[in-house]
């Protein structure tokens, strides 16, 4: 790691924001995530400025920037559709409420500024005019032992902030690096303060911290330190519980192994992680077996998946994906027939199935350390059969019917109500059985009978 910052690896807008301070007397230094991604040989996200300019300073140089967080002396300045925080330089203060510092404090000190930070690896600045490395708190030195410690005494910064520990878990996942143990051992002291933290930034840590190649480093963090004993202490039911003869884990590390497998977005990587939530409350030894079983893990995996997300305040559609997925992840393929295969697609929905293949295969691959491929065979084999159905066409919501609600009640005189949607649903029943029936006389002659047998008219 070199000693000076190559200033080549900022964008121009950020050298821009410098330049701009520079011409009104104030100095700047280059700050937070984007600095230690440099340093480190990460393209960074996203890039920060700190500056001893005060807000209203602030404003003034950048009158179209953004005051998005003005008491505390933060603007963004917005550049081809790019957004950079510039903030006034901050001393340390009280944070009562363990979330938010009771007054603002501004100085000149760039020293004092980064001695307010979390964790030595951000407490790392960079002038612009020379590339000289800021560094009082040997946050280098730890980039290269790949060490997360925090600034300072670790329970006063965590007792301050109840976000930082959690921030703790995420770093270890995102930046794959190992947690110092002075500043584990300061965070189980300190809980107290992470119970203040809201439940959406909960959330918003969970979802950053799947987009790690490995995210259960972090899960791992937050179990040992008790963490999740206070935001999901449900998932630790299953820390321990042995399986079946199909699973070389615990229920905790197949989980954590169907995680780090999933390849997908951060919501679904979520429902990698609850998939199997259900199972510790199902467990029950099989006499014929000689072995366990967890029967209905899904349905109860569902109902308690449901709650959990509800908790941690994810969206409606966050929620009800999630959900679904934990409740249909379980299906074991031999050779369906066609009618199964619809009956599949139409319970599961067609807007879920490429999740599904996704988090089956996570699951597959998550029972052992090593799977063949005719682990994966059931997978592939039903992907195709399910692939040669549905470019068939055949009808699989009451829509692709060839009849509607309209067409029964004028056809055979029906009155409207919830008769009608049954009536429907049946013949959808019949049309996955008989998908060449699904043609309006056909339909309406089926439907006659229904009705008739029914006593309906």
């Amino acid at each position: 790691m070199n000693d000076a910052f190559d200033l080549r690896l900022a964008p121009a807008a950020v050298h821009g924001i410098v330049a701009r301070l520079r011409e009104l007397g104030f100095r700047s230094w280059l700050v937070g995530g984007g600095v230690r991604d440099a340093l480190r040989g990460v393209p960074p996200a996203d890039w920060d400025v700190a500056t001893d300019a005060r807000p209203d300073d602030l404003l003034r140089a950048f009158p179209k920037a953004v005051p998005t967080g003005l008491q505390h002396g933060t603007v963004t300045v917005v550049d081809a559709g790019a957004h950079y925080e510039v903030t006034t330089l901050r001393g340390e203060s009280a944070y009562s409420d363990g979330r938010h510092p009771d007054a603002v404090r501004f100085v000149d000190d760039i020293t004092a500024d980064l001695a307010r930070r979390d964790f030595t690896v951000n407490a790392l600045a960079v002038d612009p005019s020379t590339g000289a490395v800021i560094d009082p708190f040997g946050g280098k030195s730890d980039l290269q032992a790949r060490l997360l410690r925090a600034v300072g005494a670790p329970r006063e910064r965590f007792a301050e902030d109840g976000l930082r520990v959690l921030r703790a878990a995420r770093f270890v996942a995102t930046l794959e690096f190992e947690l110092d143990p002075a500043t584990a051992a300061a965070i189980a002291p300190t809980l107290d303060t992470f119970r203040k933290v809201s439940p959406e930034r909960v959330r918003d840590e969970w979802l950053k911290t799947m987009k790690a190649r490995s995210p259960s480093r972090a899960f791992e963090v937050m179990r040992a330190t008790g963490m999740l004993a206070v935001t999901c202490p449900e998932i630790l039911e299953g820390v321990g519980m042995a399986q079946n003869r199909w699973h070389a884990f615990d229920v905790w590390r197949h989980g954590m192994a169907c995680m780090d497998r999933c390849a997908g977005d951060p919501v679904l990587r979520v429902a990698a992680l609850l998939h199997d939530v259900g199972k510790p409350r199902t467990r029950a030894f099989s006499a014929k077996t000689k072995d366990w079983t967890f029967y209905d893990h899904d349905k109860v995996g569902a109902a308690m998946a449901e709650p959990i997300c509800e908790r941690l305040r994810f969206s409606t559609d966050e929620r009800r994906r999630i959900v679904d997925l934990v409740r249909h992840h379980l299906f074991h393929y031999d050779g369906w027939t066609d009618a199964a295969v619809r009956r599949w697609i139409r319970r599961v929905g067609r807007d879920r199935i490429e999740d599904l293949w996704t988090l089956n295969e996570a699951d597959v691959r998550g029972k052992a350390a090593a799977v063949d491929d005719a682990d994966m065979s059931p997978l592939r084999r039903m992907k195709e059969h399910v692939a040669r159905v549905l470019a068939a066409g055949d009808a699989l919501s009451v829509r692709d019917l060839a009849v509607d609600g309209s067409d029964l009640m004028r056809e055979l005189g029906l009155p409207p109500g919830k008769g009608i949607g049954v009536l429907l649903g049946e013949l959808l029943e019949r049309v996955t059985e008989e998908p060449a029936s699904n043609e309006p006389a056909a339909l309406l002659a089926m439907a006659r009978q229904i009705v008739a047998a029914r006593g309906m008219a």
